[in-house]
């Protein structure tokens, strides 16, 4: 009873028809037509239950990626996974670590079965190898690293990620959570495949909900040790990621222009945001995924509520994230250009406001 319960971006304005939803890092440009095509054809097998082992998709996957099909594991969302894994291999008495202003998914995970969550430190809103390791004891069972992290937009390069592995006690298990890979193209930026393929004790997991625009359909994978897809098997329920779902979720891996499309529109106006967030004199944290977070006073009439309640007013909806420790500060997904447009128009309206102007 100790958990408050995860609370969703706003998604409505009472009293505004169109609103612009910038506070779940959903896929700007939607999915594929290929993916809306499958899912729609699925609808004819309604009656019948979906193949328990997603084989179809897992096999696609697996071409994909160049993977051993048997240690890939799908589930109703990468949430899915990461609390199965928690469930399994944490309980009491256990600790469960993850960075500073780490995806909430992980310490409520942890709490729900039993484990103590404990916070590594970062430095400037990054995670660090240091502070993981210094947050480690001899009860840690999982270390989460969130890369890139929502919702600072930080990442660790893969020396790094391989420098925590090196560091970390063989029975705790290293999981890299990479729901944004497809977005990075850092030249030392890695999602975990090839640690994965090199150790017992180190999963990578990944989602259909951001680049792959399929949040609806909550749809998750991940790539480990034969051993933990074995126990992950043993927990999870029996047809836990739906027909529809598996069917859009292949579709949408093999329509690769898509995926370019998508992953070239974020290319465009994330920085097009962070230049107009110089410009306007609003700090941010420079980011490598969907979104931007953007730093507001700590109160006053530029605060970051302030911030938010006028956005809405005009429709705009970003996520407020004081529950990850950042009060002052409002994550804002990149959408279509003219949501963009409209975010500093609007940002630059409200700066006017609050100065007096």
């Amino acid at each position: 009873m100790d958990i408050s319960p995860y609370v969703g971006g706003d998604a409505s304005v009472e009293g505004l028809a169109r609103v612009m939803k910038l506070s779940a890092n959903e896929g700007a440009t939607g999915p594929s037509p290929k993916a809306i095509a499958a899912y729609t054809e699925a609808g004819a097998n309604l009656h019948r239950y979906p193949d328990g082992g997603a084989a179809e998709l897992r096999a696609g996957l697996a071409e994909m990626y160049g993977l051993d099909v048997n240690r890939l594991i799908c589930g109703n969302g990468s949430d899915e996974i990461i609390s199965h894994l928690i469930h399994a291999y944490a309980g009491q008495g256990d600790e469960v670590v993850y960075s500073e202003h780490g995806f909430l998914m992980y310490p409520l995970g942890a709490m729900a079965s039993g484990a103590t969550p404990v916070k590594a430190r970062e430095d400037n809103f990054t995670a660090t190898v240091d502070g993981f390791l210094a947050a480690v004891t001899e009860r840690t069972k999982i270390v989460f690293v969130a890369n890139p992290n929502n919702p600072t937009g930080t990442y660790l390069p893969q020396a790094e990620l391989v420098r925590l592995r090196a560091g970390l006690p063989d029975d705790v298990l290293l999981v890299i959570d990479s729901a944004y890979a497809e977005f990075v193209s850092r030249n030392d930026y890695a999602p975990g495949i090839e640690m994965v393929s090199a150790h017992d004790n180190v999963v990578m997991t990944r989602t259909f909900s951001k680049i792959y625009g399929l949040a609806a359909l909550r749809l998750g994978w991940a790539y480990c040790p034969a051993e933990v897809a074995g126990v992950f098997h043993r927990v999870r329920g029996p047809f836990n990621v739906n027909t529809a779902a598996q069917a859009a979720g292949l579709a949408a891996l093999r329509d690769v222009q898509h995926t370019d499309e998508a992953r070239a529109h974020n290319d465009r106006w994330l920085p097009w945001l962070q230049d107009e967030c110089t410009r306007l004199g609003l700090n941010y944290i420079p980011s490598v995924g969907n979104f931007l977070t953007i730093q507001f006073e700590a109160d006053g009439p530029r605060s970051a509520d302030a911030a938010q309640e006028f956005l809405r007013t005009k429709g705009i909806l970003p996520r407020g994230i004081a529950g990850y420790g950042m009060p002052d500060y409002l994550r804002f997904t990149i959408g279509l250009e003219d949501e963009n447009r409209s975010v500093v128009a609007a940002l630059e309206e409200f700066l006017s406001a609050a100065n007096g102007g």
